[in-house]
């Protein structure tokens, strides 16, 4: 650990860099202890509602999924950040899952997913099974294809 302890009287400026230090050592147990205890999701104080987006970084970034995948159940910053870092690492099953369970903005990560990787036609069967009635994620797969592909 780059640090032994934090402390939570240390001057905003000095704990700003003592976290980018962190950081940029990889130390995510250091970085993520000091950018957490400053951060609230979507406070009034935009330096605390920042510090909550920069921990949501934080946490992809170390790759603490389990974490993430248990504040994305009530907050909408962990979820949108756990979606795409699921997409970055082409984890298609977990994205999936998350879709099989109602997550909507997964579903359509899914399906462009699907759709930029040239499966089209999975694609469809997807927005089929996962969201019948939602119109946006058929508009995607209908996006993708060209007049000329065929496709159904």
């Amino acid at each position: 650990m780059l640090y032994e302890t934090v402390l939570d009287d240390t001057r905003p400026v000095e704990r700003f860099e003592q976290a980018r230090a962190a950081e940029q050592l990889r130390d995510w147990v250091t970085a993520i202890a000091l950018v957490s205890a400053h951060a609230e999701c979507c406070s009034p104080d935009p330096d605390r509602h920042d510090n909550h987006l920069w921990h949501m970084d934080l946490l992809a970034r170390a790759e603490r999924l389990s974490e993430f995948t248990q504040r994305a159940l009530t907050d909408v910053h962990a979820r949108r950040s756990l979606n795409r870092s699921l997409r970055e690492r082409g984890m298609e099953a977990a994205l999936r899952n998350r879709a099989k369970d109602g997550d909507h903005g997964v579903l359509y990560i899914l399906v462009r997913l699907l759709c930029e990787t040239s499966r089209a036609q999975e694609a469809h069967r997807t927005a089929q099974n996962l969201g019948p009635d939602d119109q946006y994620a058929h508009r995607i797969v209908s996006s993708f294809r060209s007049p000329s592909s065929g496709a159904q």
